[in-house]
């Protein structure tokens, strides 16, 4: 790749200018403004103070000594600022990305090596099984999914997991409820209300246990709405497991052993503030009953036993706080922190008509997230839900997200990739056979580079995306090939009149070049890439 080529360049000038020591490694950016260049490096910023010199005067030097023979592809070396070494480069260069593209291929372009050798376990949704999911653990799915696909890419060896919160108050009042309606009585107070409640009743055979039948109906649920999604997991983890287990008891005797709990007024308390939580926490109640805590560190122990080197947890906006007493809890336990990853997923709001739709038809108090996917489809949903980073709260307008229009994201985005295979239907209908070996070197009109400037870029932005955690980061290539896709359609004729047979087959090649991107991209996204729309 050209930023290996040229990171290569710069290494052996500064061994040129006998520059001690060297960088171990060079970094290569993309100006945030193209008339800045192509790309550009700190390089004389990083190394001049520890070899002696002024950084400027450093890049100035690297820029003679380049403009006096320069590297492939390169028009021109220039210095700016306090010392960047900032690259022109000829034409010549994306026409290397075609190749490269069209080379890897779907499976292997944009592919990368920075996550091997880590085991990383990637727990989302993770919701009580006491009735549907709602929109807001849409975002939460496509978010982990998304992360996960990401991560994979990049060379990790993922899991994907879903917790069960299945023993506690709230499963407690799910069963109450399911009785009541079977009696035909109003629920209990703090029950859950809905209609599904009244349907998921009378479903119940007669003797059944209605703790096993209503998480294996609630979990049933779960599992069709998110396979809808095309979100699915390699394990669902129950909570009751770990009580049956004696897990919960071996984790706290783990705890009592390395000193960090401690009992009072007849309690068991965590000593979370020794590693930086802002009091100490509760294990186990006064009454005997566990509090949430501990049956969370004894399932987060459980993992690492399992052999991850990482875990990321997706939660909800309502566990902001949770996220230091559970690292506080890792330490604990002897683990580095920075081995869980928690990010909190901000909430959703739904608008439809211009107004909140805050009420679902079954389940009463919430929107229920299968009621979004009849409403929208799960590629829309999908999409939509991650167009923006998760920590921002997002607006849901059903009115935009079902349009067939340009300024529906999800529409733009797909329509762009089934316009590029129209042209293959086209020229098959023509007889033109696409051939392998063009001449690319015909690609220089502005809609055609601005395709390959976007393909350069998807290396780079798959490795971000895996690194910050940012699947929004492919929605925002993807929506930004899918323009310069769009323009391309719009201005440059594939085949007709005064197209010759040369430059027919180069833009073939581009076209076949963007499908490749635009079918990655939204397969990390896990939205389909259709072929007519």
């Amino acid at each position: 790749m050209i930023r290996d080529q040229l990171a290569a360049v710069l290494m052996n000038t500064l061994s040129v200018l006998e520059i001690d020591p060297l960088p171990e490694s060079i970094n290569l950016e993309r100006p945030a403004r193209r008339e800045h260049g192509d790309w550009s490096s700190n390089v004389a910023l990083a190394t001049a103070k520890r070899a002696g010199w002024n950084p400027r005067e450093l890049a100035g030097r690297i820029a003679e000594i380049l403009n006096a023979q320069l590297p492939p592809h390169v028009l021109a070396v220039e210095i700016a600022g306090p010392g960047f070494v900032n690259f022109r480069l000829a034409d010549s260069w994306l026409h290397d990305v075609l190749d490269d593209v069209l080379a890897a291929g779907v499976d292997g372009y944009a592919s990368s090596s920075i996550g091997v050798g880590t085991k990383v376990l990637v727990e989302f949704v993770s919701a009580n099984p006491t009735g549907p999911l709602h929109a807001g653990h849409g975002r939460g799915a496509a978010y982990g999914d998304s992360l996960a696909r990401i991560l994979a890419r990049c060379g990790y060896e993922v899991s994907r997991e879903n917790y069960l919160n299945d023993r506690g108050t709230q499963m407690q009042l799910f069963v109450a409820s399911l009785a009541a309606r079977q009696r035909g009585d109003d629920v209990p107070e703090g029950g859950y209300q809905g209609q599904y409640i009244v349907d998921w009743a009378a479903e119940v055979p007669e003797g059944a246990d209605l703790m096993e039948w209503g998480e294996a109906r609630a979990v049933a649920d779960h599992r069709e709405t998110l396979t809808r999604m095309n979100v699915e997991f390699d394990s669902w983890f129950s909570e009751r497991s770990m009580v049956d287990s004696g897990a919960i008891e071996i984790t706290l005797a783990d705890l009592r052993e390395r000193g960090v709990v401690y009992d009072h007024e007849g309690a068991v308390w965590l000593r979370s503030t020794d590693h930086g939580d802002d009091k100490d926490r509760v294990l186990i109640k006064s009454d005997g009953e566990f509090t949430y805590l501990l049956p969370d560190i004894a399932y987060h122990r459980n993992k690492f036993t399992r052999g991850f080197d990482l875990l990321i947890d997706v939660w909800g906006a309502d566990h902001h706080g949770y996220v230091p007493r559970m690292k506080a809890a890792m330490q604990s336990l002897g683990h580095d922190p920075a081995e869980l990853e928690c990010v909190i997923i901000q909430l959703v709001n739904l608008l439809k008509g211009g107004e909140p739709v805050r009420f679902s038809k079954r389940a009463g108090d919430i929107v229920e997230l299968s009621e979004v996917l009849d409403e929208v489809g799960a590629d829309s949903a999908r999409l939509t839900y991650l167009l923006q980073s998760v920590d921002s709260t997002q607006t849901f307008d059903y009115d935009i997200v079902k349009s067939r229009a340009m300024d529906n994201p999800v529409f733009y985005v797909q329509m762009a990739y089934a316009r590029l295979r129209s042209i293959f239907r086209v020229a098959e209908e023509r007889g033109v056979i696409v051939l392998d070996d063009v001449d690319s070197s015909l690609l220089v009109h502005e809609r055609e580079l601005e395709i390959l400037r976007a393909l350069s870029e998807l290396p780079d932005t798959v490795a971000t995306a895996a690194t910050d955690r940012a699947p929004h980061r492919i929605a925002t290539w993807v929506r930004e090939l899918a323009g310069a896709v769009h323009g391309f359609y719009h201005d440059c004729y594939v085949m007709g009149d005064g197209i010759s047979a040369e430059l027919t087959q180069a833009r073939l090649r581009l076209a076949e070049s963007a499908s490749i991107g635009l079918a990655i991209g939204l397969d990390l996204l896990g939205v389909s890439a259709p072929d007519q729309m």
